[in-house]
C-alpha cells in the first residue's frame, strides 16, 4: 500500500486523504449499479492509499456499498487501514426536530455499518428557509454527544457559513464545486475571515 497520499488533518482531529474518492458515480443515476463489483473495485483505492470516500444519503446505494466494502476490510483478518467515510446529509425541506435529524444519521451509519460517522456534510437547498439552523444546531449537539467526529457543509455561499460560524457552530470544511480562477482569488479571503473553525 502506498503512504505517499498527502493527508490534511480536520478541526476535529480526523486525518483525510488531499485526495477523496468520490462515489456519486454510483448513485445510479449513469444505470445500474453491480453492487459486488464496485465494492471489488474499492480495494484498488485502498491499496494506492486512498482512504477516503464521499457519498451522501441520497447518492442511491453509496453508503451501503462503503459499509460492505468496509465491512469486508475488517472482516478479511489482515492488517487493514483505516477507511474515512465523507457522508452527507441532504434532507428535503420540512420541519428540522432533532429527531428528524437523529433519524437521517442513523439511517446512515446503519447503511455505512458504523457506530459513528466520521464527517456529515450538511447542505440545505433553499437559504430563504432558515430551517438550515435548526438543523446545524442539532448536528452540532450530535458532534458534541460523539454521533459525529466532524461537522462539514457542501456548497454554502460565504454569508450563510459566517452566519452559521457566528452562532458557535464550529465547521470543519465547506466542500464547494470547483469554479475556475474567480473562485480561486476569493479563496484565501474567505479562509481568512473563518480561520477559527475551517481549514
Amino acid at each position: 500500500m502506498s503512504s505517499s497520499v498527502p493527508k490534511v488533518r480536520l478541526a476535529g482531529g480526523l486525518e483525510i486523504c488531499r485526495v477523496l474518492n468520490g462515489m456519486w458515480q454510483v448513485s445510479g443515476a449513469h444505470g445500474t449499479v453491480d453492487k459486488t463489483k464496485a465494492v471489488e473495485a474499492m480495494q484498488a483505492y485502498v491499496d494506492a492509499g486512498l482512504t477516503t470516500f464521499d457519498m451522501a444519503d441520497i447518492y442511491g446505494p453509496a453508503e451501503e456499498i462503503y459499509g460492505l466494502f468496509n465491512n469486508q476490510l475488517k472482516s478479511s483478518g489482515s492488517a487493514a487501514p483505516a477507511l474515512q467515510g465523507l457522508t452527507k446529509f441532504v434532507p428535503r425541506p420540512g420541519p428540522m426536530d432533532r429527531r428528524v435529524v437523529e433519524k437521517a444519521l442513523q439511517r446512515s451509519m446503519s447503511r455505512m455499518q458504523v457506530d459513528a460517522l466520521d464527517c456529515v456534510q450538511f447542505h440545505w437547498w433553499d437559504y430563504k428557509d432558515k430551517r438550515y439552523l435548526d438543523a446545524l444546531g442539532h448536528l452540532s449537539d450530535l458532534q458534541k454527544e460523539g454521533v459525529i467526529r466532524e461537522l462539514a457543509l457542501t456548497n454554502f455561499d460565504t454569508q450563510r457559513l459566517e452566519e452559521i460560524t457566528q452562532k458557535g457552530i464550529c465547521i470543519s470544511s465547506n466542500q464547494v464545486p470547483h469554479w475556475p480562477a474567480h473562485f480561486l482569488f476569493l479563496l484565501p479571503l474567505l479562509c481568512s475571515r473563518l480561520c477559527c473553525c475551517c481549514l
